[in-house]
């Protein structure tokens, strides 16, 4: 079985300046059209399997219309409620919790693409989760995040708890499975497991 290995998280580097990263909003009406106007071919099936009902990047993920680009509060709910239509149905992958010591997103990346990890956002609060489905055009170097991204990728962005330390953001990929796993440990997370165990001793 092929081992769990570690994908690197970058941080956006604080004051740098970078080009603009999903500034075009996806709305409802332009994801359907997107997905009917996809209607043949490698590339549409592709789509639909990036996209699909209970996919990490699908934006009908929470039972609603909500564009992945925007940063979601996910350790705020409860996987249980907010996934329990796709759950009752076994359609979906995607499972977060919280411990003592940290929190913890899983999900299963539709045909095992790659995923790029990045800390960005104001105060380094949200966690970036991205990749492509397709290749880019060739348009001078122009990032594909800076516009139609769903075109050519996904994302799905989740925010960071006041709690959690961005700076030890982990990122690992199990090719067997073709799940993706982020930890995020807590401030003192350490301490807290630590004396959470002497006291049950």
């Amino acid at each position: 079985m092929p081992p769990r290995r570690a994908i690197e998280v970058r941080q956006a580097a604080d004051g740098a300046v970078v080009q603009p990263r999903w500034r075009m909003s996806l709305l409802e009406n332009t994801f359907n059209s997107f997905l009917q106007s996809s209607s043949g071919g490698a590339d549409a099936a592709a789509a639909r399997a990036v996209f699909a009902e209970g996919s990490l990047f699908s934006p009908f993920l929470f039972g609603k219309f909500f564009d992945p680009a925007d940063a979601f509060p996910l350790w705020e709910f409860d996987p249980e409620v907010l996934l329990a239509a796709l759950r009752r149905g076994a359609r979906t992958a995607v499972d977060w919790a919280e411990t003592d010591s940290e929190y913890y997103l899983r999900a299963d990346i539709p045909g095992g693409r790659k995923c790029d990890v990045e800390v960005t956002g104001d105060a380094m609060r949200v966690v970036d989760i991205s990749g492509l489905w397709r290749a880019p055009p060739a348009d001078g170097g122009r990032d594909w995040r800076a516009g139609r991204w769903w075109e050519h990728g996904f994302v799905r962005r989740v925010e960071l708890p006041d709690d959690a330390d961005w700076r030890k953001v982990e990122a690992s990929f199990d090719d067997g499975e073709g799940s993706l796993e982020i930890k995020v440990p807590k401030n003192g997370g350490a301490q807290h497991a630590a004396a959470a165990a002497a006291a049950t001793a």
